[in-house]
């Protein structure tokens, strides 16, 4: 499902932010250069809302904030890495540098779920995280993650 939602556009090596508020946004507004967020402010609060109700920080220096609101009609994934490390509020208490961020319909659940599993198989995969971390451009982190050249 990976090379189904994510492309070029959609995966940065050069995330900025340098805290977690900081970080939702600069996601977010990649994620909207897809052109498939319909409501900009309305996604914004609703991934926010989900992170104050629960933090989406992980293990490994992994974070997956991610929302359903009514901004979106389909599944949207972005992914980026950040070269400085980001207090996540992760269950490790460490901080994160890679971050996982999905915006679904709130009427769906399938893709959403199905795409959740897919990144944790690529997630759990030390390699492969530390690969993602050492890619120097978009196409080299796409590549790791879709396994194929961009």
């Amino acid at each position: 499902m990976l090379k189904e939602v994510l492309n070029l556009k959609l995966v940065t090596t050069d995330l900025q932010g340098r805290n977690k508020r900081e970080v939702i946004f600069s996601m977010l507004e990649l994620i909207s250069r897809s052109g498939k967020v319909k409501d900009f402010d309305l996604a914004l609060n609703d991934l926010l809302d989900h992170e104050g109700g629960m933090s989406t920080g992980m293990e490994n220096g992994i974070a997956i904030p991610h929302a359903k609101t009514d901004a979106v009609d389909e599944l949207i994934v972005a992914v980026g890495i950040t070269r400085r490390k980001v207090n996540f509020e992760c269950l490790d208490r460490k901080p994160a540098q890679i971050f996982v961020m999905t915006l679904s319909p709130k009427d769906t659940f399938g893709p959403h779920v199905q795409f959740l599993a897919d990144i944790a198989v690529l997630l759990k995969d030390k390699k492969k995280r530390k690969e993602m971390l050492k890619a120097k451009t978009d196409g080299e982190l796409l590549q790791v993650l879709i396994g194929s050249k961009s």
